[in-house]
């Protein structure tokens, strides 16, 4: 393992999530494939802490994520469970057989013209050492440069896909995807809705075993694994099936850090009431059950509530997305994911995933908020600290946990990093005799401005900052959300030129322990307490008793009673 790195294993557990992490390591390849000598500094993030090496029965060499993917029968579209990457294509050519032959067709799963336009976009290493994409169809196309010009802002296509895979541009290795075929992906019947459905897929021998098989491969080629990270939908049944893995993951690796982040599609409406109802259900049960098993868990969403009431979808000032597409929803979640990951994933100096969670969840409070920038918005003739200063006592970032405006909430503790500035932005050049705007204005390292910000903003707050010069990457598959752009060096521009696409951005993502959990989760049990279970007989039908609801009551509103604190920040 390169580096001493320490490694993390990934579940995946959902369709949703499938999304959020199809465009998660779509990124994270993206900047693999950026050339060494064009990375300043080479080697910010380890990869190895989320991917692993492995060798083809032809001896050629691969790089896959070290993942564990659960999904529903039809949710692969063209891709082959299997994958096809360690096929060997000589062997089964080679196999005869001399007795009576039957043969039996079936038809395969048509690819997505999205995905069929990005596979025709496969990289080369040009005679000057620059990885250089192909120009595909619609005329998109990628460089080493940070923007490059597209005819359309938007891809036409975005609406027709419906399943991660239609998008997803990495090998996976053949112990990474596992289908649950009891329950469809499509349609009315045999779908995973509710948490004890989720429950019992893993008290099956079959799937339990399957997961614990793979566990047990990954986890035995690790050399140091410091922890699971759990992508699972909290929606559906699938909030059941995390539940379940949490708890396995808890008894059979004690002393590892588990943290899980509990995903939420878009808006929904009010006309489908069994669906909103099975929502909050799967959502307090998921909610509960992962807290008690997990090192930390924290929602991903860009709705406004997690009770029934809809809110707004959340606005971020840079960015034009459709809150009903999925494939917009899951590429800002899958941004905020791989800059509040950061910590864990350095190469120098990296926080392990256990002492993240020690740090942001003391006083039983497991559950914490996430938040970011995007992109972090710094025009070219400005430094760090001037942005900073712009924002006044605002929070600097949108919240994305569906727990309401975190402004006059208490903050506990928090984790903040911030990526892709360039150096020379760090801090101020102010003319020698020229006033200090602020006190950031003084700082000398960009670290030290970052750290001073967060003092001002939350005095008396346990606080860790991570400055990185390494941006976020979003090249293609990564949809054209951006009504600013970058310019080579990822500063957002105030006037963008015309026909020009982001390639990778600045972005600011931050983890807190928030008193605005207390009135969420609150919220959440008062809903709660008005539901009469026997109207959704099937829910209990689903593995869930009656006795059930009135323990998850206790639980959830002890664990929002963990974030009891005045709302004033002067308090």
């Amino acid at each position: 393992m390169a580096g001493g790195a320490k490694e993390v294993l990934t579940l995946q557990l959902g369709h949703f999530a499938g999304f959020v992490g199809a465009h998660w390591w779509n990124q994270q390849d993206a900047a693999l494939r950026e050339p060494t000598h064009v990375q300043e500094p080479p080697g910010e993030l380890c990869p190895d802490v989320l991917y692993r090496t492995g060798q083809t029965l032809h001896g050629q060499e691969t790089y896959t994520p070290r993942l564990i993917l659960m999904d529903l029968k039809g949710s692969l579209s063209s891709l082959k469970e299997e994958s096809g990457l360690y096929r060997d294509k000589q062997l089964d050519a080679g196999i005869a057989w001399q007795g009576k032959l039957t043969t039996h067709k079936e038809e395969l799963c048509s690819k997505n013209p999205y995905l069929q336009d990005l596979l025709s976009a496969e990289g080369v290493l040009s005679s000057d050492g620059i990885w250089r994409v192909k120009s595909i169809p619609n005329g998109k196309g990628l460089t080493p440069l940070t923007t490059t010009t597209t005819p359309k802002p938007l891809i036409p296509t975005e609406g027709s896909i419906r399943v991660w895979s239609d998008f997803l541009r990495v090998h996976l290795h053949p112990r990474s995807i596992c289908v649950i075929q009891k329950y469809n992906h499509d349609g009315e019947a045999g779908r995973l809705e509710a948490f004890g459905q989720g429950e019992s897929i893993l008290k099956e021998p079959r799937y339990l075993e399957e997961l614990e098989d793979r566990l047990h491969f990954y986890v035995e080629e690790c050399d140091y694994l410091q922890g699971f990270q759990i992508l699972c939908d909290l929606h559906d049944g699938f909030s059941g099936v995390g539940a379940k893995a949490a708890e396995l993951l808890q008894d059979e690796y004690s002393g590892r850090g588990i943290i899980t982040w509990g995903l939420f599609p878009g808006p929904y409406s009010l006309g489908e009431p069994q669906k909103n109802i099975y929502r909050l259900l799967n959502t307090a049960f998921g909610l509960v059950h992962l807290s008690a098993h997990s090192s930390l868990v924290c929602p991903l969403s860009l709705g406004g509530s997690l009770g029934l009431r809809p809110e707004p979808p959340v606005n971020f000032p840079h960015l034009h997305y459709d809150a009903t597409l999925p494939f917009h929803c899951s590429a800002i979640l899958a941004t905020a994911l791989d800059t509040v990951t950061v910590p864990y994933r350095l190469h120098s100096l990296p926080v392990s995933m256990v002492q993240l969670a020690d740090m942001l969840t003391f006083s039983g409070r497991k559950v914490v908020t996430a938040g970011a920038t995007i992109p972090f918005p710094l025009a070219p003739t400005q430094s760090l600290p001037d942005t900073l200063v712009q924002f006044g006592g605002a929070t600097p970032w949108t919240p994305l946990s569906a727990c309401g405006d975190p402004s006059g909430t208490r903050c506990f503790a928090q984790s903040v990093v911030l990526r892709g500035l360039d150096r020379t932005c760090h801090t101020s050049h102010l003319t020698p005799g020229t006033p200090l705007p602020s006190l950031l204005h003084a700082c000398t390292t960009g670290e030290e401005v970052l750290a001073q910000y967060l003092q001002q903003q939350q005095p008396r707050v346990r606080s860790s900052s991570h400055l990185l010069l390494t941006p976020c990457k979003v090249v293609p598959p990564y949809p054209c959300l951006f009504s600013s752009s970058c310019s080579e060096k990822s500063l957002v521009l105030d006037d963008p030129p015309s026909g020009t696409a982001v390639e990778s951005i600045p972005v600011l993502g931050a983890l807190c322990s928030s008193s605005s959990l207390n009135r969420a989760l609150g919220d959440l049990a008062k809903e709660l307490t008005k539901l009469d279970l026997r109207r959704w007989a099937s829910f209990l039908d689903a593995g869930v008793e009656e006795g059930d609801l009135d323990e998850l009551l206790q639980e959830l509103c002890s664990l929002a009673q963990c974030y009891q604190g005045s709302d004033s920040l002067m308090d």
